[in-house]
């Protein structure tokens, strides 16, 4: 069974999409522990699953470097097969990544290698172009840029507001999140 823990910042959408799949029994992954950067409002999908909680305040460091520190201690506790960043607006320090490559995991609300970085689908949206996606990555030590493990495209229609697209983006990322952990679980992913 691959253990998995997932890094949060917000809401946790995928995070929830992720607990519910994994709740299943035929899922081949089970979420162990779920963390956070400040308080999220996500952190109560985990607790309403039985999943134990963490969060390493990032404005509680000096730096990116001692903040990443804290954090691989909280990982390190967990010994997770897998690390997931869903919807983490934090970028870790490289010493982190290296720590753990290649077994963190991302989504993102574009199509990379279009339209990397927090605001993606702004960008996509300002750029004019009439489609975009949904991307899962390994996490590299640069801004949305590691090695592609699953993406879609998704229509930018008449009138989409950056509100209306992302939310017509997230259902395709969370089917993508759970199919890649599956993936990996099952060995016909390797990372």
């Amino acid at each position: 069974m691959l253990t998995v823990a997932v890094l949060i910042s917000g809401a946790g959408s995928n995070l929830r999409a992720l607990l519910e799949a994994a709740a299943h029994p035929d899922f081949p992954a089970r979420v162990i522990a779920v963390g956070a950067d400040r308080e999220a409002d996500g952190l109560a999908h985990a607790e309403e699953f039985g999943i134990p909680t963490f969060t390493v305040a990032y404005s509680a460091f000096p730096s990116r470097e001692a903040w990443g520190e804290e954090l691989a201690e909280q990982l390190d506790a967990w010994k997770p097969d897998l690390i997931v960043l869903s919807g983490l607006m934090r970028l870790l320090p490289a010493s982190l990544v290296a720590r753990y490559a290649p077994r963190i995991i991302n989504t993102h609300p574009a199509y990379l290698p279009e339209f990397p970085g927090a605001h993606g689908v702004r960008d996509a949206l300002a750029a004019g172009v009439d489609s975009t996606g949904a991307s899962v990555i390994v996490v590299d030590d640069g801004v949305d840029s590691g090695p592609l493990l699953a993406q879609e495209r998704i229509p930018v229609l008449p009138g989409d507001t950056e509100s209306t697209l992302h939310e017509r983006i997230k259902p395709v990322e969370r089917r993508l999140l759970i199919d890649v952990v599956r993936r990996i679980a099952t060995g016909e992913l390797t990372l």
